[in-house]
């Protein structure tokens, strides 16, 4: 993996090749087809070594949250001085975000470079197998060898759908996350909370270490603790072994007291809102310190887990967590923590994209991560009225969703997004207005329409009881419609969030931008 195809690509148009490529990507099998094997990336990354196996890996699935997991951990993995590989999915912006080498995406030419060194093995790949590669295990092949290349000390990968069967499952991960879960892609990954938790705890492996999130469903968490123990790994339970001690909230933020495996860290900013990313902070904690050593998998003789102190449940504030036979080693720098949760950011969640009226874009798309959002949103802002604007996959449960934002709306400007997934605004009318009624759904085919639709609902003149300036539009449904969102209003922010846009960004657009297909 060490050419370089650089004096090849400053012959061509590199924009406009990237282009290209992300098309040819795109045109393969959807990410969210999975199917149940993995012998397509198996033979893929065999052809290219097993880059995964270069380096240390840490493992995050979950219904909801784990995209924000993986960036927290990321964050604190970078803030101890380790080079980090990061791969997320899916993207808000651009398919390069998905690859980040010390949080930064892939540039173009080193995209560019990666995809044609390993077009060959693609197609070879592609011959060799009854179905071609899918869009998304060639993105995973893609982001192993870029962290090999690097290289990185350590990658944090993020499941793209489920866990056993995912693309990403070929790595083995030392610290597996199981992030809360819920129901979603029941069509892919079955009809029931005990089927879906099993795909998930598919990415525990033996003799290591999984940090489980409190769960909202305890037939989860007994399945997740079952498929541990049968291979021997071990289990940090968050608000058990860890959780959140206490939280309030902070200008752009929250301050919150994380108890740790081996540790309490106090007066801990966290520029996000809600109490669910309270929740993920405290499960990437733990997770880095099981990296750190701090955790240790220790099985019994007869292959039964053995779970640490606590189990009686409740966090023990006074005793740390040590697996027997585990280490006493002291947690991690609390000033690390701190500066590392400080630099911590999850673009597309609750994030503000202009002011006057305020627009906030979250990527919510099922029923359980929409009710965690709106509490947060109850929580962390006071708007006189908030309107909605939402497009959604068809493959959702739409209904669930529109019946959590329903309260907590006043209208509600229904639409589509790029996605070819993405209902038709004139269906999703139809079930806004079974939930809303009438007189609050405006239906806009262009999503660019509907936000400009909403900023007019909310720029309206404040009736006697009303705050000028109070009312706010929320954009929702999806990684894309908040993806969608940014390029609409803030085009001169970077994709991936890291770094601030360039000075004299304004602050309002108007609403000229083309079809963003």
């Amino acid at each position: 993996m060490g050419t370089r195809a650089g004096s090849r690509l400053n012959s061509v148009d590199i924009k406009e090749r990237l282009r290209e490529a992300e098309v040819e990507i795109a045109d393969r099998r959807p990410e969210h087809q999975i199917s149940p094997t993995l012998d397509r990336i198996a033979m893929f990354t065999s052809m290219l070594g097993d880059p995964q196996r270069s380096y240390q890996v840490i493992h995050v699935t979950g219904t909801n949250g784990k995209t924000s997991m993986t960036r927290m951990i990321d964050s604190l993995l970078r803030e101890r001085g380790l080079r980090t590989g990061r791969f997320t999915s899916p993207h808000l912006v651009s398919m390069r975000e998905r690859i980040c080498v010390d949080g930064v995406p892939l540039d173009a030419e080193r995209f560019l470079e990666i995809y044609e060194e390993l077009l060959p093995l693609i197609q070879l790949t592609d011959d060799r197998q009854p179905a071609p590669l899918s869009f998304f295990e060639v993105l995973t092949g893609m982001a192993f060898a870029a962290f090999a290349d690097a290289p990185v000390d350590v990658a944090v990968i993020e499941v793209g759908m489920g866990g056993r069967w995912d693309a990403t499952n070929v790595a083995d991960g030392a610290i597996a996350v199981i992030g809360p879960v819920a129901m979603d892609h029941t069509q892919w990954l079955g009809d029931t909370i005990e089927a879906i938790a099993g795909e998930k705890a598919g990415i525990i492996k033996p003799g290591a270490v999984a940090i489980l999130a409190q769960q909202p469903q305890v037939a989860a968490a007994e399945v997740v603790l079952e498929h541990a123990a049968s291979v021997g790994a071990a289990v940090a339970r968050e608000g058990i072994e860890f959780g959140v001690l206490g939280r309030e909230m902070a200008v752009g933020g929250q301050s919150l007291t994380l108890r740790g495996l081996r540790g309490t860290y106090d007066d801990v900013y966290l520029p996000l809102f809600g109490a669910y990313q309270a929740g993920n902070a405290a499960c990437a904690l733990a997770a880095v310190e099981a990296f750190a050593g701090v955790a240790q998998a220790i099985a019994t003789d007869s292959g039964s887990l053995e779970l640490g102190p606590g189990s009686g449940g409740g966090i023990r504030g006074d005793t740390p967590f040590v697996p027997p036979g585990g280490s006493s080693s002291a947690g991690l720098d609390t000033e690390l923590v701190r500066d590392g949760f400080g630099k911590s950011s999850s673009p597309g969640r609750l994030e503000i994209l202009r002011r006057s009226p305020t627009v906030i874009a979250d990527s919510s798309h099922n029923p359980a991560g929409m009710a965690a959002t709106i509490e947060a949103l109850h929580e962390s802002f006071r708007f006189t009225r908030l309107i909605g604007v939402l497009a959604v996959a068809a493959d959702k449960d739409v209904t669930g969703v529109l019946e959590d934002l329903e309260p907590v709306l006043s209208h509600i400007v229904v639409s589509g997004n790029s996605s070819p997934r993405s209902m038709l605004a004139a269906e999703l009318g139809e079930l806004a207005i079974e939930v809303f009624g009438e007189d609050r759904v405006i239906v806009r085919d262009r999503l660019d329409d509907a936000i400009e639709a909403a900023v007019g609902l909310a720029d309206e003149p404040a009736g006697p009881d009303e705050i000028p300036g109070g009312n706010a539009v929320f954009v929702t449904g999806s990684v894309v419609t908040a993806g969608d969102a940014r390029a609409l209003l803030a085009p001169g922010r970077a994709a991936d969030g890291d770094v601030p846009p360039p000075p004299g960004t304004p602050s309002r657009h108007s609403f000229t931008v083309g079809d963003l297909s």
